[in-house]
């Protein structure tokens, strides 16, 4: 797996693929260059035989503060047509796309400050686990931008419900982990020293099980999002059943 990246730190234990976003000097803000690194590593993770869950973690304090809102000014500079931010924005679109559609499990360790695009980095992974300490926030109205990076609008409200991300989005208000918890942001919190075990724990789990298995239940969660299933739930039934020689059991 791909590990001379300049903006991720990238541990590769077999099953499980840690990933650290790696700018901690910067709040780990997500810049044109982290983006491009995040899409050629998820893209290798496509080819990947061994790989199973994806850890997505933040060096320093805070797991990501959002967009690199140093590097929007200087693109729009270079730029005023405003071409470099278009691209800079499809980029955002592709990557948080391959992290939805991904194969493997992608588990999010979310410790300090979750963000804007942080926040939307975070939400596309499938599970989330954050420490008692996190704190979130989406400031982009109060930043006179529209909440449109990644695509992430959708996701959001398909994860925590319109009228609750209404609230969130109006307000630009900072939440806790607790409130991140109710609204199914984080599938669970835990003590700031226990995140590393928690997130171990998940992922060692996770790991064990059959991957083809996993792949077609993510498919199925998938096309349940877009009201596409039910047709084939049979068909992939017989099929895995068929696949694994299973019996039924006797009552």
């Amino acid at each position: 797996m791909i590990n001379d990246f300049k903006t991720l730190r990238v541990t590769d234990e077999g099953r499980i693929l840690r990933v650290q976003l790696s700018r901690p000097e910067a709040g780990n803000s997500i810049s044109g260059d982290m983006l491009s690194e995040l899409l050629e590593l998820l893209r290798a993770l496509e080819d990947s035989a061994t790989v199973r869950v994806m850890v997505l973690s933040g060096a320093g304090s805070d797991f990501c503060t959002g967009g690199d809102r140093s590097e929007l000014s200087t693109l729009l500079e270079q730029d005023p047509s405003g071409g470099s931010l278009r691209a800079l924005a499809a980029r955002a679109h592709r990557v948080c796309a391959a992290l939805a559609q991904a194969e493997i499990v992608t588990i999010a360790q979310l410790h300090g400050a979750v963000i804007g695009a942080g926040l939307g980095l975070a939400v596309f992974c499938d599970l989330r686990i954050g420490a008692d300490t996190c704190r979130f926030r989406m400031p982009e109205i109060g930043l006179r931008v529209p909440p449109a990076w990644g695509g992430v609008l959708p996701r959001l409200v398909e994860e925590a419900g319109r009228a609750q991300v209404r609230r969130l989005l109006l307000t630009s208000e900072t939440f806790g982990a607790a409130r991140a918890e109710q609204l199914a942001i984080l599938h669970e919190v835990v003590p700031a020293g226990s995140l590393e075990a928690a997130v171990d724990d998940a992922a060692r789990l996770i790991a064990r099980r059959d991957p083809a298995t996993v792949r077609i239940a993510k498919r199925m969660l998938a096309a349940d999002a877009q009201g596409s299933s039910g047709l084939l739930d049979e068909e992939l039934l017989t099929a895995a059943v068929s696949r694994q020689g299973l019996r039924p059991r006797r009552m």
